[in-house]
């Protein structure tokens, strides 16, 4: 496939989430593009494209989830191998971001590591970045180069528009959150709440405080990212004390370790939802849906190659956007 500048389009991708860039491929029915992701003996990542690059539009699909650094390496040595082979354009496609979570100074002496990361993919030679559901928007104003930002909600709101889920609230686990919860309950024509919470540690978190009518009402918990699950089960513990019923668990990047798969066993949940921006478990125990984003990266992707605008991925339906 060529742009309307004559740049044939290619899709390459890290050891990160294979089977999500072999979809999008599919989708924009390419061939995913050849090359050789491996490691030293010595851990060193070595990486060669096994065909021809040379001025072509060469978009490298590497979510930075874990094992984050070694993801991360594999994605900035693939972006220098291919701008040294004369690639005419070099896009990062980063389905999930890591590092988002550092994004400012919120204590004395600690880095910002995610404009550090941003900082090097530009150094390594990236042209333009497309990420989905970043932390914090202001995130995109960490690169000096493009980035599209698209969100999953038009795939999240697909599914759970299907469900027809009777006296529904959507409710946010963290203040921080607002927005977002917000544009949901504006698409489901529903009740809002919010639940306040304190960070004791890394790993734990402490709901406090409710703002909202939750009592009776089947309840949906929107956030952007979850890896100990401890902000999403502190929360549904306070709800169910307010007299919720059933819950259902929105996260686009679920990113899961020994401590989140027993909170959400725990939890007792009807369903968590959430999308293959990063290679998904089973849960024992759990039901979960994972939706899958391929067709709207590989929208993306297309549009970019074709210098289009991308923003018509925002629409849900008329009138609402995220």
């Amino acid at each position: 496939m060529s742009s309307i500048f004559g740049n044939k389009l290619q899709i390459f991708t890290g050891n990160a989430n294979r089977e999500l860039a072999h979809r999008i491929a599919e989708k924009i029915n390419v061939p995913l593009g050849r090359a050789t992701v491996t490691s030293f003996p010595d851990g060193e990542t070595f990486v060669k494209f096994d065909e021809n690059i040379r001025g072509n539009d060469v978009f490298i699909v590497q979510p930075t989830c874990p094992p984050t650094n070694q993801n991360l390496m594999e994605l900035l040595i693939m972006v220098d191998a291919a701008r040294r082979a004369s690639a005419f354009r070099i896009t990062a496609v980063l389905p999930f971001f890591g590092y988002a979570r550092q994004d400012r100074k919120d204590q004395p002496r600690v880095p910002i590591t995610a404009k550090l990361v941003a900082n090097l993919l530009v150094a390594a030679g990236v042209n333009r970045v497309l990420a989905m559901d970043l932390h914090a928007q202001q995130i995109q104003g960490f690169f000096d180069i493009p980035v599209d930002h698209l969100f999953c909600a038009p795939v999240f709101y697909k599914y759970i528009a299907e469900k027809k889920i009777q006296d529904l609230v959507v409710v946010t686990p963290d203040v921080g959150g607002m927005k977002m919860a917000a544009a949901y309950a504006q698409m489901f024509n529903c009740g809002l709440a919010i639940v306040s919470k304190r960070r004791l540690n890394a790993t734990q978190t402490e709901s406090m405080n409710l703002i909202g009518e939750v009592k009776g009402k089947n309840i949906l918990l929107v956030d952007d990212i979850t890896e100990t699950a401890g902000t999403i089960t502190s929360a549904v513990e306070l709800l169910r004390k307010e007299g919720a019923k059933d819950f259902y668990v929105g996260i686009p990047h679920v990113v899961l370790n020994p401590m989140a798969i027993e909170r959400f066993q725990k939890a007792k949940i009807k369903e968590l939802i959430t999308t293959n921006t990063t290679p998904q478990i089973e849960i024992p125990g759990v039901q979960t849906k994972v939706l899958c984003v391929a067709s709207l990266l590989a929208d993306a992707i297309q549009r970019i190659h074709n210098g289009e605008s991308v923003s018509s991925l925002f629409e849900i339906r008329a009138g609402v956007k995220t």
